[in-house]
């Protein structure tokens, strides 16, 4: 089917759209109109302005929306907040009233999201079923995913996929802490004991792919492997893989230094602990269900995806 895809331009979309036309599928991405390259099949929009050839997405098969300003990249301050919350409640928005108005809509509506939802919960294991955080994060996922309400309530099946940390060679979390640990001076942030939700890359992509062809999936899906670790675990697996040591914990305040506090304190000293439960109950299975196997595969052998990315 066609499938347009939103941020294919990003780390994992960049990854997706190789895999759908592997599975058979024409993948038809959403770009502005000044940035569209010559032969590309794409469909011309603005969030901003709130525009989107309507025309063009008729008889579309299936959405997978990934567009959103990184969350990481900059110090939070307030304008910064509103660019990472209106980046992706502004454009999911446009895409859900504008899917719902078609006379031949998509299928399926597959929307980003996070495990940042559930807000930092110590040693709680957290399900879909589980309830939202109280901080700045976890309200920006609540926006997010209300925001595609339009399209569930004209009757598209909508995934929420609620992210966790995505593990690839060439991009993500991984490829920042490469280097460090390369050099000998990586290990744990803080007290090692928060928890990281981790999926590789290759299963992040096959989750997608699951979402958009499995009718019974919909609603919150938990894009994580279904066995998370904490700070120090990952530190030490991390290590071990790279035959490096990681006994020295990383210092925090150069980082908060650029940075700031509040960024530094929700996205490296707390975490969550975050269970597959949809997607696992809709018949996936994952690829990468152990963190050292998976480090051993993107680091040892890098997938075809994410050499195409580089």
């Amino acid at each position: 089917m066609d499938v347009l895809v939103t941020g294919s331009s990003g780390f994992i979309g960049s990854a997706l759209l190789p895999a759908l036309v592997e599975a058979g599928h024409r993948p038809i991405r959403a770009l502005r109109a000044a940035t569209i390259p010559k032969g590309v099949e794409a469909i011309a929009w603005d969030p901003e302005a709130g525009t989107i050839d309507t025309a063009s997405l008729e008889g579309v098969g299936a959405v997978v929306h990934l567009a959103g300003a990184g969350i990481g990249d900059k110090r939070w301050d307030d304008e910064r907040k509103r660019l990472i919350l209106e980046s992706r409640t502004k454009p999911t928005r446009l895409l859900a009233e504008t899917l719902a108005g078609l006379t031949k809509p998509p299928g399926v509506l597959v929307s980003g999201s996070a495990v940042g939802y559930y807000g930092s919960r110590d040693d709680e294991v957290l399900t879909e079923a589980s309830a939202p955080g109280t901080d700045f994060v976890s309200d920006v996922c609540m926006q997010w995913e209300a925001a595609a309400q339009p399209a569930v309530a004209a009757g598209i099946r909508v995934v929420n996929i609620r992210t966790g940390i995505v593990l690839g060679r060439h991009g993500g979390v991984l490829k920042r802490l490469l280097l460090p640990f390369k050099l000998g001076v990586g290990g744990r942030t803080g007290s090692g004991k928060q928890w990281m939700s981790w999926i590789s890359l290759d299963d992040e992509v096959r989750a997608i792919l699951h979402a958009i062809g499995t009718d019974s999936l919909r609603g919150p899906a938990n894009l994580t492997a279904p066995n998370p670790v904490t700070n120090a675990e990952l530190s030490a697996t991390l290590g071990r893989v790279l035959h490096r040591p990681a006994l020295l914990p990383t210092p925090t305040f150069g980082v908060k230094a650029v940075y700031g506090s509040e960024l530094v304190q929700h996205l490296l000293l707390e975490g969550q602990r975050v269970l597959p439960k949809a997607l696992e109950a809709s018949g996936f299975t994952f690829t990468n269900s152990t963190l050292e196997a998976a480090l051993r595969s993107i680091l040892e052998k890098p997938s075809r995806d994410e050499a195409g990315s580089a």
